[in-house]
C-alpha cells in the first residue's frame, strides 16, 4: 500500500513563504503516513500574474519573473533538506543550459536523490512570452512506482498522458496553476467552467490509461490569477479518491497499485486493446487537420 497525498497552496515570489509553506505540507503529510506528496506548478516562485499579453516576458519585465533555478541548486537543495526521505514532486522555473533559457519545469525527488525533471510541453495563451517549452516526457522509477510527470495544460492533450501510461507509468503527477475563467467567471469558483475542465481532465487521464492521476494546483490569487484548487487523487477508474475542493489543503488517499491495475485492466485494458494502426493523422505534422486549422485562423 502507499498512502499519495497532494497539495493546494498559494506560491508568490516571497521563497521563504514557500519554503515555509513545503514545510507545513511535509509536516502534515508525515503526520498522515504519506509516501509520495505533489506540490503544484511554480511551488519555488510562483507562477506569472496573468496569462494573454502580460508582463512577465523574457524580453520586458524579467525582474517580475519568478526566480529562474537550477536542478542542482541551492533551492531544490533547500527542499531537499525539507522533505528527507519523502518523495514529493514540485514546480519551478529551470534555468537551461545556456543560462538564459527558461523553462516552466517540476522534479520528482527526495532528500537525497533528484529521480527524474519535466520540462512543460504545452503552453497556453501567451506563456511562451515566458518559457520555452520542452520537448518530450518521460518516466521515473522512483520508491512509490513508476511516476510520469506533466504541468497544467498539459492536461488538456491526451496524448501526453497516454506516452507516459505506454512507457509503464503507475502514477501520473499533474501540477497546476490553473485558474477561473477569465471572463463570465462564476460566483462560486466550484461551478467555473474553468474549474470544471480542469476536474474533468483529471478524470478522463486517470480513466482512459487506467493509472493512478495526482493532480495538484495553487489556491488563492496571485496578480490577475484566480486558481480553483481542488487539488486530487483518482484511481484508474477515473474516481476521486479524495479531493481539497476550493481550499488550500492537503488530499490524501491509501493506494494499491498492483491490485487496482489487476482488478482495471483484468477486462477492458485500453492500453492493449488500442488500434495505432490507424491513429497515424494524429502524430503526421502535415495533412488535412494542419490545412483545417491554418483556414480557420487565417
Amino acid at each position: 500500500m502507499t498512502i499519495i497525498g497532494s497539495v493546494a497552496a498559494n506560491f508568490t515570489r516571497d521563497l521563504e513563504q514557500n519554503y515555509a509553506t513545503i514545510e507545513e505540507y511535509v509536516a502534515e503529510a508525515r503526520a498522515r503516513g504519506v509516501d509520495f506528496l505533489v506540490f503544484p506548478e511554480a511551488a519555488i516562485g510562483g507562477y506569472l500574474s496573468s496569462l494573454g499579453n502580460h508582463g512577465d516576458t523574457r524580453k520586458t519585465s524579467a525582474r517580475s519573473l519568478p526566480p529562474a533555478i537550477t536542478l542542482d541548486g541551492p533551492e531544490l537543495a533547500r527542499v531537499q533538506s525539507i522533505v528527507g526521505d519523502l518523495v514529493v514532486a514540485i514546480g519551478f522555473c529551470e534555468l537551461g543550459e545556456d543560462g538564459e533559457t527558461r523553462y516552466n519545469a517540476a522534479a520528482v525527488l527526495d532528500g537525497d536523490r533528484v529521480y527524474g525533471s519535466y520540462r512543460k510541453v504545452h503552453q497556453p495563451l501567451g506563456e511562451n512570452m515566458s518559457y520555452s517549452s520542452g520537448t518530450g516526457y518521460d518516466v521515473f522509477d522512483t520508491p512509490v512506482g513508476r511516476v510520469g510527470l506533466q504541468i497544467c495544460y498539459d492536461k488538456a492533450f491526451p496524448e501526453a498522458a497516454r506516452i507516459m501510461a505506454l512507457e509503464g507509468a503507475e502514477i501520473i503527477a499533474s501540477l497546476s496553476a490553473w485558474p477561473a475563467a477569465r471572463t463570465a467567471t462564476a460566483e462560486n469558483l466550484q461551478e467555473d467552467r474553468w474549474t470544471y475542465r480542469f476536474n474533468l481532465f483529471d478524470t478522463a487521464r486517470a480513466l482512459e490509461n487506467q493509472v493512478f492521476w495526482v493532480a495538484s494546483n495553487q489556491s488563492g490569487t496571485f496578480g490577475s490569477l484566480r486558481y480553483v484548487g481542488n487539488a486530487k487523487i483518482v484511481d484508474p477508474g477515473g474516481n476521486i479518491l479524495a479531493t481539497t475542493l476550493l481550499g488550500s489543503g492537503l488530499a490524501v488517499a491509501e493506494i494499491d497499485v498492483a491490485s487496482a491495475f489487476t482488478t482495471m485492466r483484468a477486462g477492458m485494458f485500453h492500453l492493449r486493446d488500442r488500434r495505432p494502426e490507424v491513429y497515424g493523422p494524429i502524430t503526421e505534422p502535415q495533412g488535412a487537420d494542419v490545412a483545417w486549422m491554418e483556414s480557420a485562423h487565417a
